[in-house]
């Protein structure tokens, strides 16, 4: 019996007659399998938020189970897991109900120094259950870096301490990103100064996650010179978290402050379409909150559309 081959059993058309048949087929599959890039008005669509700041300021204290429930009911997909030390012990658990609720874990707020155990020990929980979060960073607590008056040892320093985090997270492979909280370490200049002095040596793959919540403190106020800050930061960028900004230091709903709408249109108009977040760091019910800012979003995309005024107010969602 003469033996079967792949050859004799392919179609005439896979082969010799039509060669080009295979790699459109290829062609059709990649295309299928890849997501068309984000529109400039989904930039800002429900679809591609994150759920941020969520966990230490729920008035409710929901668990991880019941966190997961009202994030899918509020449509978020995306999680960035904010946590505080009374958290530590359900790392396990909230990892858990976010996979078994469908929801993508993006990142992880990641406080410690490469030498903290935590840092290893919070990695191995990550491992166990096959995740590897962005670990968001922020500025360090050691007061001889964060109290450096020197500006050149203060870029030594928190490049050296940032070059250890990314050695210490790449074997997990986890991401460490810049995010602007407060201080030298939140001003748009000293983070570009970091990856540039990490670039330096070899590291090339740490990013900026920008908050609009931070872009004013007494010392800075980006929103004066956004369009210039934003073009030398915007190929680092790998999140926008979006606020209402204002001069009071209350915590605001977006389009309740005064520069969020114009940066918001920075953004846009400048090709940018990666991840937005949303946070309910204000308090009370987390729930109420993230109602709120979905609205206050939607109202400001609206406006981008020029599909809805000035005057317009969003709705606003009661305790």
């Amino acid at each position: 019996m003469p033996r079967c081959t792949f050859t004799e059993r392919r179609p005439a058309w896979w082969g010799g007659k039509h060669p080009g048949l295979l790699a459109l087929s290829w062609i059709a599959v990649l295309m299928l399998a890849t997501p068309p890039p984000l529109r400039a008005d989904d930039l800002w669509s429900h679809s591609n938020l994150t759920a941020w700041c969520v966990v230490p300021f729920d008035a409710k204290a929901r668990s991880p189970e019941a966190r997961v429930h009202m994030l899918r009911g509020l449509g978020f997909t995306r999680f960035a897991y904010d946590w505080r030390e009374k958290d530590i012990p359900t790392f396990d658990a909230e990892i858990d109900a976010l996979k078994q609720g469908g929801i993508e874990l993006v990142a992880w707020w990641f406080p410690f120094d490469a030498d903290d155990p935590q840092a290893k020990a919070t990695l191995d929980t990550f491992r166990r259950h096959g995740v590897s979060p962005q670990l968001w960073v922020y500025q360090s607590q050691r007061p001889e870096i964060r109290e450096a008056k020197d500006p050149a040892r203060h870029l030594k320093l928190e490049s050296e301490r940032i070059g250890a985090l990314v050695r210490l997270a790449e074997p997990y492979g986890c991401r460490v990103e810049l995010y602007n909280h407060n201080g030298w370490y939140g001003r748009v200049e000293n983070q570009l100064a970091i990856i540039a002095r990490l670039k330096e040596a070899g590291i090339t793959s740490v990013g900026m996650v920008y908050n609009f919540s931070h872009a004013r403190d007494e010392d800075h106020d980006d929103s004066k010179d956004f369009a210039r800050l934003w073009s030398l930061m915007r190929d680092h960028v790998v999140a926008v978290n979006v606020s209402g900004i204002s001069w009071e230091g209350r915590l605001i709903y977006p389009s309740e402050g005064d520069k969020e709408l114009e940066m918001m249109r920075v953004i846009q108009g400048s090709g940018w379409r990666g991840p937005v977040g949303l946070i309910a760091e204000k308090g009370g019910d987390a729930e109420v909150t993230l109602r709120n800012y979905l609205g206050g979003l939607d109202l400001l995309a609206a406006r981008l559309r020029q599909k809805a005024s000035d005057g317009d107010t969003p709705p606003r969602a009661s305790p």
